[in-house]
């Protein structure tokens, strides 16, 4: 499974380094298209793939947690309750608790991944130049301290948990649905593909205020601000809208994700591998 969400997330890893550049930038109105010609005309093509191994780090201490966690603590509910379609209000506690240890575990590699992704913005002598991942994680503890590779996890506990909660229980909500009210089969692989869509649509949505606040304090160089004070500043130089700056290329990474991810899962509850 983490052989295949590696390569996704190399297909769509100039997807994450727009929206993060979208994110931090200081003045709105920019597009996905303007700023994607922006990068390769200015840095070169091969900048829209900065932070490659971070991102890949990332996926493989965020991700696999929180779903890895959700999964073992609804099938033993499922086990003890003996009820295999839990409601919202059982999926919910499950999932946040799931995101919120993701959120804690992938902090220090999604630091390492906004600033390499956002580091050509910066003024040359400004510009941390970290080679890769590890060498990131190694220069903030010696630079900084280790307490900076959790910066801003605060808004991404918040966002791990919205993700999770947003992701999974709408996948599961979602395909109850297309199988007992649309009456689609619930082991076909289109079942899976529309119940996933749905998934991505909701949590791009929901999670992106909490995305961009996150973005933003993991960029900074401790400038002392936190979530709240960063959130009021943005609303009242930018207005609300700022929420959700850089959702469509959130959107362009986390929908294919998502939906490559439930086909994965859906195929290893199949064969029983892992789950």
């Amino acid at each position: 499974m983490l052989d295949v969400l590696s390569d996704l997330y190399i297909i769509t890893t100039n997807q994450i380094q727009i929206s993060v550049r979208l994110q931090t930038a200081s003045a709105p109105g920019q597009s996905l298209l303007s700023m994607l010609y922006r990068i390769i005309t200015k840095e070169g093509f091969f900048k829209i793939y900065s932070g490659l191994t971070a991102s890949l780090l990332r996926q493989a201490t965020y991700s696999t947690t929180r779903f890895g966690i959700y999964e073992a603590l609804k099938g033993y509910y499922v086990n003890k309750s003996h009820n295999q379609h839990p409601g919202t209000a059982v999926l919910l506690p499950l999932s946040m608790a799931a995101g919120a240890t993701g959120g804690l575990i992938g902090n220090p590699a999604d630091v390492v991944n906004i600033r390499m992704q956002n580091d050509a913005t910066l003024p040359i002598d400004q510009r941390r130049n970290y080679r890769n991942a590890l060498d990131g994680l190694y220069k903030i503890c010696k630079n900084e301290g280790m307490g900076s590779l959790f910066r801003g996890l605060s808004p991404n506990l918040v966002r791990g948990v919205l993700m999770t909660a947003s992701q999974v229980v709408t996948y599961d909500i979602a395909k109850v649905f297309l199988i007992d009210q649309i009456r689609m089969d619930p082991s076909k692989k289109s079942t899976h593909f529309g119940a996933s869509l749905i998934a991505g649509l909701v949590a791009t949505t929901v999670c992106s205020p909490a995305d961009v606040v996150k973005t933003r304090i993991m960029n900074s160089k401790g400038s002392g601000q936190n979530a709240i004070s960063i959130f009021k500043n943005a609303v009242s130089q930018e207005g609300v809208g700022f929420m959700f700056r850089g959702w469509l290329p959130a959107f362009i990474r986390l929908g294919p994700h998502t939906i490559v991810t439930f086909l994965v899962l859906e195929q290893l509850r199949g064969l029983r591998l892992g789950m």
